[in-house]
């Protein structure tokens, strides 16, 4: 009986958790500095429930920044299900992207949560990097990029995502970027050039919806 009258507890434990972070979400990236009571009375839970899952602001970054990484690596594998390898690669591109675009202020949240004397470093990012590679070698298995490609040389070649400005066009300059970096992939594949007629995967990147997926 005590087992029965306990599992609701649990449940109802997660979901407060879990909307805490969908609340932190949208608040931290609107102001890196939003306050925790606002976020916590926004997320409908007492303070006391709120320190409990979080006791300080650090744990709910990194918590966060855990979070958001683990969406953008399991979408590596639901795109590689989905489509061809180098459609999967480049939509990824895409999702790199606008995680990088429209959580400008949440990136000033982790930084502002790992730069104070005694916090916590940030995670690597090893999980988004193992993405980038599972989506390498896919192509680099049918021939569609050039061999060797390594996740090192990826990163540094989007780099320039990260000095683009959120606040303004970064839609179309981030397109393009990505669309330069894989003509650059493409350059020395096995497939060698594609039939006369024949276009080759690239697109805009789309503007996401408040929750950071593609409406």
């Amino acid at each position: 009986m005590q087992q029965k009258k306990d599992a609701p507890l649990r449940s109802d434990a997660q979901r407060n958790r879990e909307r805490i972070l969908e609340v932190a979400v949208a608040e931290l990236t609107l102001c890196a500095d939003a306050p925790l009571s606002m976020i916590a009375k926004k997320a409908g839970v007492g303070q006391g429930t709120f320190y409990r899952n979080f006791p300080n602001r650090e744990a709910l970054v990194l918590e966060i920044y855990r979070h958001e990484m683990q969406q953008v690596t399991e979408a590596a594998t639901e795109l590689l299900c989905a489509h061809e390898p180098e459609r999967a690669l480049r939509e990824w591109m895409d999702r790199l992207a606008r995680f990088a675009m429209t959580k400008a202020g949440l990136a000033d949240a982790i930084r502002q949560a790992t730069s104070a004397p005694g916090s916590p470093a940030k995670p690597e990012p090893t999980p988004v990097a193992s993405a980038a590679a599972l989506l390498l070698r896919a192509n680099e298995e049918a021939g569609t990029i050039r061999p060797g490609v390594t996740e090192d040389d990826f990163f540094l070649a989007i780099a320039g995502l990260w000095q683009l400005d959120a606040h303004g066009d970064w839609q179309s300059r981030a397109a393009r970027l990505l669309d330069l970096v894989m003509d650059g992939l493409r350059a020395g594949a096995p497939a060698g050039e594609r039939p006369a007629g024949q276009p080759r995967q690239q697109g805009p990147v789309r503007q996401d919806g408040p929750t950071g997926r593609a409406d």
